[in-house]
């Protein structure tokens, strides 16, 4: 799904949510609510993508990648760990569509520039970008979402205190299958290569400062939109200055933006219509382990249906304890490893799997996603079963 389809797709179904309002099926209230809960979300989200996409111009993440392939000194399963990491931080802090868009073709250079085979480092980043997106609420819209349900103390901390164990189990499961995976790819030793020319030390220097900067602020109590935004307006200054042309319309993610706002305003339509009724029947209710895994599973087999932010949309209203919710984000974040469009981050990370000239088939894919996901999700739950 390009940008264009997203966006078209994000016009019926805000066509839908206007049919639903015009026919007294969707309350304006109802409407204004799910506007004012979504509004700062995708503030975040404009904002945190000019931050990742003005700092990618600037080399930020080149230069971090090539840094990293010296600091393995030529040993590929080091170099490999060291990318791990990086894709865990920028997925817990840039959010998984960073880690997909912007980190997947700078681990596919720094993998063909030092002689190494670019589809472990690829496969890498998007498993990574899904599983490591359950850490903090920036990961994920899923997060960002959920936040305001939870119970008590609405911030960073809480949110790490219900799900940290979970998203370090996810982490470090999907890293074991995918060194099972692709160990024989990943052992051995290569001769570093140079690092990449920078056109431009000075806008490298702000940019890695502001990036630097904004990184503990996310995590700091603030609303994410706040320092995000300010975050963006140094960059655009910066770029404003030294580099004009490369400020386009491009930089804010509007397809993104038409298919949320839809998204949004059909299931808000919906759940107007009853929708809750048959996500109870279908996810159930309780905090007992077996009702937390019929949960995270549900969520799971939802998101690889359908897409895991209408997944976490349809079945949000049965997530009625922290538990509950857990669960919930456990099968919608860490649970789109099967098909395509289980999740926005791994189809646009396909497409720059295509313009790298990488090959995988999504057969191949799948395969692999169905024995990881349900491994990753059920293991992941089991901190739930245990509190």
């Amino acid at each position: 799904m390009d940008a264009v389809k997203l966006a078209l797709a994000g016009l019926v179904l805000l066509l839908g949510a206007i049919a639903a309002l015009v026919t007294g099926i969707l309350p304006l209230a109802d409407l204004g609510g799910v506007a004012e809960r979504v509004l700062p979300i995708l503030a975040f989200v404009v904002a945190v993508t000019i931050v990742a996409e003005l700092a990618a111009k600037a080399g930020v993440f080149d230069i971090t990648a090539s840094w990293l392939a010296r600091l393995s000194r030529g040993r590929t399963a080091l170099l490999w760990v060291l990318v791990v990491v990086l894709a865990v931080v920028t997925t817990a802090f840039l959010s998984l569509d960073t880690t997909a868009v912007l980190l997947t073709p700078v681990v596919i250079a720094v993998a063909r520039a030092n002689g190494l085979p670019p589809l472990p480092f690829a496969l890498t980043t998007v498993w990574l970008a899904n599983t490591a997106s359950l850490v903090l609420p920036v990961s994920n819209l899923t997060n960002l979402l959920a936040l305001a349900r939870m119970e008590g103390s609405a911030d960073p901390a809480s949110f790490l205190l219900l799900l940290g164990p979970s998203a370090a189990i996810a982490i470090l499961v999907t890293v074991a299958l995918l060194w099972a995976f692709h160990r024989r790819s990943l052992v051995g030793t290569f001769t570093v290569a140079a690092p990449p020319l920078v056109s431009d030390r000075a806008q490298l220097v702000v940019a890695s400062v502001v990036v630097i900067a904004l990184l503990p602020l996310l995590v700091s109590g603030l609303e994410p939109w706040i320092p995000a935004t300010v975050a963006a307006a140094v960059l655009l200054g910066l770029f404003g200055w030294r580099s004009p042309k490369a400020l386009t319309i491009r930089l804010v993610p509007w397809s993104l933006l038409v298919f949320a706002a839809g998204l949004f305003s059909a299931v808000a339509a919906l759940e107007a219509w009853g929708s809750g009724q048959l996500a109870t029947a279908i996810s159930g209710t309780g905090s007992e382990p077996l009702d937390l895994l019929r949960m995270s599973g549900t969520a799971l087999v939802t998101a690889n249906a359908l897409d895991n932010l209408p997944a976490y949309l349809l079945l949000e209203s049965t997530a009625d304890t922290p538990r509950r919710l857990a669960a919930l984000l456990i099968g919608v974040n860490a649970g789109p490893l099967i098909t395509p469009w289980a999740s926005l981050a791994t189809l646009l990370w396909h497409q720059r799997l295509v313009a790298a000239d990488v090959h995988l088939p999504w057969s191949r894919f799948i395969l692999w996603g169905l024995v990881a996901a349900p491994l990753v999700v059920g293991a992941a739950t089991i901190p739930l079963l245990l509190g």
